[in-house]
């Protein structure tokens, strides 16, 4: 039996707006889910009818298999770390981690022993002393989601806790927070729009659109075997690049380049005939010059980023623009001519009409 729950979830607000379309998903206990996707698209919703801040207007949510639609935050045994740090300011880290355990009256040993085993995982054994406007920003997220770790509840929820750091603090709290994930073993809900976060951190990944679930699966999954045009461009940076042509004669052309679909589509190449498909390819899936077994399409030179560890090379092809991921070392010269080559296993086609993956 899963450890939680959701069936057929609907968000309908009094204004009629429908925020979250019949979500369904089994989470296991201990497991680290990143609900991932753009502004509006009901992940957020979506885990405040998990935590109990939001009504749950149809549909089911189950604890352990028993129903919770009733039950408030503090029956489900969850704690909550949201994108604003809400530390008490007057407090210091030793009172503000503290606070849960002194409300529920607990003894004070063992608040001492919890607050400094608690500051010990977090890496705040030396500052419990201070007041938050001491700290960092990253310092005072750990005090946020210390605050919500001592109190040892089964469920851990993260609504964008690192979106107000800056790229360095980011990268160091993202391997925190999956240590700690770790070493308590909460099943742990984590909200996001950042995909280089849900790629990194979770167990599995809900991708969510209009509050509708796109898919559910490993970030292995939904980088190689992407079910639609919106995942296969939100997940990977650079996104993937797409062209969308109509097939002639079993052929698509891209730029001045005629793209033969028998590689991928095989017998079902007839089926494709007159109708609008979208080849889609990702930036790093690429190599420079021609090969055996690929699409080689020749291409102009727009502008390169040099990033250290890759170069962003923005290419012309025609009236087709794209992106390629490429070794540093062999960035092409602005506005020179390029040739390279797509293996036919790295391309993906989608159907035009409904978008979905074409297998």
């Amino acid at each position: 039996m899963a450890y939680l729950t959701l069936k057929n979830i609907n968000k309908i607000y009094p204004n009629g707006f429908h925020a979250v379309h019949d979500f369904n998903l089994d989470m296991e206990k201990g497991e680290f889910i990143v609900f991932v996707g753009p502004s509006g698209c009901g992940k957020s919703t979506t885990l405040r009818m998990i935590a109990g801040l939001e009504d749950i207007s149809n549909g089911e949510f189950l604890i352990a298999g028993k129903r919770a639609n009733e039950q408030g935050p503090r029956e489900r045994g969850v704690a909550m770390v949201f994108q604003s740090y809400a530390l008490y300011p007057q407090m210091t880290v030793y009172d503000n981690i503290a606070f849960g355990l002194e409300l529920q009256g607990a003894d004070e040993d063992y608040i001492d022993e919890k607050v400094r085993n608690t500051a010990r995982i977090l890496g705040l054994t030396d500052y419990l002393d201070r007041l938050p406007r001491a700290l960092s920003g990253g310092q005072r997220q750990r005090v946020a989601i210390g605050r919500a770790l001592i109190r040892k509840v089964g469920i851990f929820l993260m609504d964008e806790p690192l979106s107000n750091l800056d790229a360095k603090q980011r990268v160091t709290m993202r391997s925190e927070i999956t240590q700690i994930h770790r070493e308590t073993g909460a099943t742990t809900i984590y909200v996001t729009h950042d995909q280089t976060e849900a790629m990194t951190m979770a167990d599995r990944i809900v991708v969510m659109k209009d509050g509708y679930i796109q898919q559910v699966g490993t970030p292995r999954e939904l980088y190689f075997d992407p079910v639609n045009v919106f995942v296969a461009g939100f997940i990977g940076e650079p996104p993937m690049n797409f062209v969308r042509q109509t097939v002639k004669g079993g052929k698509i052309s891209i730029g001045s380049t005629v793209i033969d679909l028998k590689h991928k589509l095989g017998d079902k190449l007839g089926e494709w005939e007159g109708k609008e498909i979208v080849f889609g390819f990702r930036p790093e899936a690429v190599h420079l010059g021609k090969e055996d077994n690929a699409y080689v399409l020749p291409a102009s030179v727009e502008l390169t980023e040099m990033l250290g560890d890759n170069t962003n090379v923005y290419i012309t092809m025609d009236e087709v623009h794209a992106i390629l991921k490429i070794d540093p070392h062999d960035t092409p010269d602005v506005d020179s001519d390029i040739t390279f080559s797509v293996p036919y296993e790295n391309v993906y086609l989608f159907d035009g009409a409904t978008e979905k993956v074409i297998k």
